[in-house]
């Protein structure tokens, strides 16, 4: 392939698919900052009936993380996406028969995104829930605090600088997991370097730039993970 004939391909404009590639990065990076915040807090309250005392939580728990840690993220996409809309319209025509109901791609992908981040997320904060020792509740009792005033002020900021480094592994599948939906026709950067691909026959360019997208995303991640850690270490200390 001429050097020219590159450039041109990947220029903005009419005549090249940056632009294209750029919007289907920003999908990306909002489709998974979106389900970051809502695996988080379903990852840790399946952490915390796993270890609860009470043997329903903790079989909920553990059946939580058995389906959705063991079947394909894939299948799961395609059973929600497909299931779902149907799930729905079922109960909304029981009240209305002449509605339809059709689910965006985008919150279908946060959705099953969001399953599966928090199941995986959800082993992280057992293992945190687990190196704190027991006095640590037993001390926040003893001067006074609740169940919960305990775990929200002693322990949570143990909680969170343990978890970390395991969290950020869970960050970058996250990231990598973001290009599934391609195959429900969001236009993240998988699907839009895939059509590039088939429009102008150079596939190999195309996916090569998708490729370096999610190793660029994956390093800026790393870098901002590891300031983030680095400021907890430096609180902890004070």
């Amino acid at each position: 392939m001429p050097a020219q004939s590159i450039w041109t391909l990947l220029s903005w404009g009419p005549d090249g698919w940056s632009d294209d590639i750029a919007s289907g990065v920003l999908v990306t990076i909002v489709l998974a900052l979106a389900t970051l915040p809502i695996g988080l807090v379903i990852g840790f309250f399946v952490a915390f009936a796993k270890q609860h005392e009470e043997p329903s939580l903790r079989l909920a728990g553990n059946i939580y993380t058995t389906v959705f840690r063991g079947l394909p993220e894939l299948v799961t996409l395609f059973l929600f996406f497909f299931g779902m809309p149907l799930l729905l319209q079922y109960v909304v025509r029981l009240f209305n028969p002449d509605a339809t109901i059709d689910v965006n791609s985008f919150v279908a992908g946060m959705i099953v995104l969001s399953l599966i981040f928090s199941s995986y997320a959800s082993e992280v904060f057992l293992s945190a829930f687990r190196a704190i020792p027991k006095g640590q509740y037993e001390g926040g009792y003893a001067i006074g605090l609740s169940k919960w005033q305990t775990i929200r002020l002693i322990i949570l900021p143990q909680l969170i600088r343990i978890a970390f480094p395991g969290l950020e592994n869970c960050w970058l599948s996250l990231l990598k997991d973001t290009s599934l939906v391609s195959v429900v026709n969001l236009a993240e950067t998988l699907r839009q370097s895939g059509v590039a691909a088939r429009v102008t026959k150079h596939s190999f360019l195309f996916y090569s730039v998708a490729a370096l997208i999610f190793l660029l995303l994956a390093v800026l991640s790393s870098i901002a993970t590891s300031s983030i850690l680095r400021h907890l270490g430096r609180r902890e200390a004070r």
